[in-house]
């Protein structure tokens, strides 16, 4: 959620910024200002009639003291219209608070100056490319072939037992998942991570707070009985843990890392480009999470791009960086990096991670400050994928298909087992 100082101060650059991202309401900046306008009023208002109350009460004291009982009982007749009248002002003053809220939640997070134009995928910007050489055999099959094959997930049972977008994996397919993680989890950890083991339901409260909600409400499964909501990814509980918080400058910076399944509806989706793994309603990711210090949040977000590009290397994947378009952007991102796996079977890249500073976005909507000097003031969040499973076992299946099996990389032989299916 956009800083009302941040409108207030800064109104042609949010306008600049909005328009990168090809947000037609911009008529709610002036909304939100006009409505803060009349909420400062108000307040000036009460807080006049708070020092009069208070002036009042001490006349009263001191008439009460001389004897002057009906001077007195006038004061006090007055004491009561002024409070009939506070809480008249109090009440239109959180009515106030809360359509301003209501309005700085539909309006998307201002991009960074260096977010390049663009409305599709087409146009965002290429920033790293990374090409292995793949030599595959002749007639290679895509995944949703290959787990047939070796018998590694079961489609049609996830249909039985769930629906569609619900794999069942088995055998060698389930050991590779779990090996995946236990690696991702392992790797973000000796990188200074800190493994957290998050709730996989949140209530409304944590979805607004890192802008799930109301963004995104149509894509999360939701629990009506108990108003909770299914997680998107472990960004939600993960950055939660710090909604309220005030923290001191020795806790900065936070750097947190979990495995959950992802649960998301993704209404509408259908045709050739969600078949087998590309587009799941459960799936399962490792994510890792930043809190940081303003002047520190794009050094961090350059060190979480380095880290899971160093993870791909590792699994010998082809991939690429995208500099995400303005119009491509998520809702509550400032700057984003995805990354994007190469399959060659299906000859056509799949992403895998999506890495992103909020800088105080979040932060204002969790109330998450931390304090340095005396001065409270917001920090920054971030968070990446490190690394979502599904496209990358279906990369890693497509990729490494032989004549004899498919070839495990080096680096998840001591995790899996096995170095062959």
């Amino acid at each position: 959620m956009l800083l009302i100082s941040t409108i207030r101060e800064n109104k042609q650059l949010v306008i600049d910024g909005l328009n990168k991202r090809n947000f037609r309401n911009i008529h709610l900046l002036d909304e939100v200002l006009q409505l803060d306008d009349e909420r400062k009023q108000t307040q000036l208002e009460l807080d006049n009639l708070l020092a009069k109350a208070n002036t009042i009460a001490k006349e009263i004291g001191q008439l009460m003291k001389q004897g002057k009982q009906a001077e007195a009982d006038l004061a006090k007749q007055e004491t009561s219209f002024i409070k009939e009248k506070s809480k008249i002002l109090q009440d239109k003053k959180t009515h106030t608070e809360e359509a301003i809220q209501e309005k700085l939640y539909l309006i998307p997070n201002v991009p960074h100056t260096s977010v390049p134009h663009g409305r599709t995928p087409e146009e965002n910007e290429v920033v790293y490319e990374q090409n292995i050489s793949l030599n595959l055999i002749q007639n290679a099959l895509p995944h949703w072939d290959l787990v047939k094959k070796y018998d590694l997930i079961d489609f049609e049972l996830g249909v039985k037992i769930a629906g569609a977008g619900f794999p069942v994996y088995k055998g060698k397919g389930a050991r590779l998942q779990r090996a995946l993680i236990n690696f991702f989890l392992d790797y973000n950890t000796a990188a200074g991570y800190e493994e957290i083991q998050p709730p996989h339901l949140v209530n409304e409260a944590s979805g607004i707070g890192t802008g799930q909600l109301p963004d995104k409400e149509g894509q999360m499964y939701h629990s009506n009985l108990d108003n909770l909501y299914l997680i998107p990814t472990a960004e939600v509980p993960v950055t939660n843990i710090f909604r309220d918080i005030l923290l001191e400058e020795k806790n900065l910076p936070i750097a947190l890392t979990a495995y959950t399944p992802c649960f998301r509806r993704e209404a509408g989706s259908y045709g050739k480009d969600v078949r087998g793994l590309n587009r799941l309603h459960q799936f399962d990711k490792v994510e890792i999470v930043r809190i940081e210090k303003p002047e520190n949040s794009y050094r961090a977000l350059d060190e979480m791009v380095n880290h899971v590009k160093n993870l791909l290397t590792k699994l010998e994947l082809p991939f690429r960086i995208l500099k995400l378009c303005g119009g491509d952007m998520g809702f509550t991102s400032s700057l984003t990096y995805d990354f994007e796996v190469y399959s060659a079977a299906q000859e056509k890249w799949l992403e895998v991670s999506s890495v992103s500073n909020f800088e105080t976005f979040q932060a204002n909507r969790l109330k998450l400050r931390y304090k340095e000097s005396g001065k409270t003031q917001h920090c920054h969040t971030l968070n990446g994928s490190s690394l979502a499973l599904p496209r990358i076992v279906a990369a890693l299946l497509e990729n490494n298909q032989t004549e004899n099996g498919i070839k495990i990389p080096s680096v998840l032989v001591s995790y899996t087992g096995f170095d062959s299916i």
